[in-house]
């Protein structure tokens, strides 16, 4: 497998991210309707914006993907809202080079469930300094701020990690990623 991104693999990583910018944007109604819960309970739907670098690893397992996902994700919702925003694009960045240093501990071999669950985890721990940075938490409780804390880890692990995981594991069946992936003895042999 080159090491460098083909043209191919570009293309793919910026149609998921399209895909999932479309659907960051479709999430902020769920997640208004569970915030008026109370309690950061909309916190348990944040690891859906970590997902689109960790599903583009997932097929494609290269250096650079998550990046290349998150960030055309980021910039692909700020087209959708119709409004530019530079926060958003640095959660975006931010975020893929937090799933990238995972894949890279990995040396990008592993496209295991816990190295999914890495990755989510380490997107929404760097998310968290931006939100101290841009949003209200120094004035929040301590309780409430490991509330806060503690469910969009959870949502990073769950969502992002398990959930990208589990799609890619059914694109796989359909044979659809098996473009961008070496062929393994279990395809040989089934020839």
């Amino acid at each position: 497998m080159s090491k460098g991104l083909k043209l191919s693999e570009i293309l793919v990583t910026v149609l998921i991210a399209v895909i999932f910018a479309i659907i960051y944007n479709l999430m902020y109604l769920p997640y208004n309707v569970v915030q008026a819960l109370g309690f950061h309970l909309e916190q348990l739907t944040y690891g859906i914006w970590f997902m689109a670098g960790v599903v583009s690893y997932l097929i494609i397992p290269k250096p650079g993907i998550a990046l290349l996902a998150e960030f055309a994700a980021g910039a692909g919702e700020t087209i959708v809202k119709g409004e530019f925003s530079i926060p958003t694009i640095v959660y975006a960045i931010l975020q893929g080079l937090a799933c990238e240093i995972i894949f890279a501990i990995f040396k990008y071999k592993s496209r295991s469930l816990m190295v999914a669950m890495l990755a989510g985890c380490a997107a929404a721990v760097i998310s968290l300094p931006i939100d101290f940075y841009y949003g209200y938490m120094k004035e929040v409780a301590s309780w409430n701020l490991i509330l806060f804390i503690v469910f969009r880890i959870i949502s990073g692990i769950v969502i992002a990690g398990i959930l990208s995981y589990y799609i890619v594991k059914a694109l796989d069946q359909t044979g659809v990623t098996k473009l961008f992936r070496p062929a393994s003895q279990k395809d040989y042999d089934n020839l």
